[in-house]
């Protein structure tokens, strides 16, 4: 396909822009959201082995408190939420992107 838009005398940064680009794109978004997830996954499961400065206000409000596990709970739920924005956008963008068949 690049041969041929190449042939009706598309300049190279068109080819890029309407024909490799787009093509390329469907085949990315599945894995790149995997990816997204693992990333959040992955900084949530940091907080659990103790990174201070991303639970810095968590550790505030459980020594000021002495709550723990609403502490965790509101990790979780905002990491739950990320994740689920994260996965929600994704979808959104892969159906936007699908080729659709008549």
């Amino acid at each position: 396909q690049t041969e041929a838009a190449g042939a009706l005398g598309l300049h190279p940064s068109s080819i890029t822009r309407l024909v490799v680009i787009p093509q390329a794109l469907r085949i990315i978004i599945p894995p790149l959201s995997s990816q997204y997830l693992n990333l959040t996954k992955n900084s949530s499961l940091a907080i659990a082995i103790g990174f201070a400065d991303l639970v810095a206000v968590g550790s505030t409000t459980l020594n000021q408190t002495g709550q723990a596990v609403e502490v965790i709970l509101i990790w979780m739920v905002i990491y739950l939420g990320l994740s689920v924005v994260t996965s929600l956008l994704m979808n959104w963008f892969n159906a936007k992107m699908a080729l659709v068949e008549r």
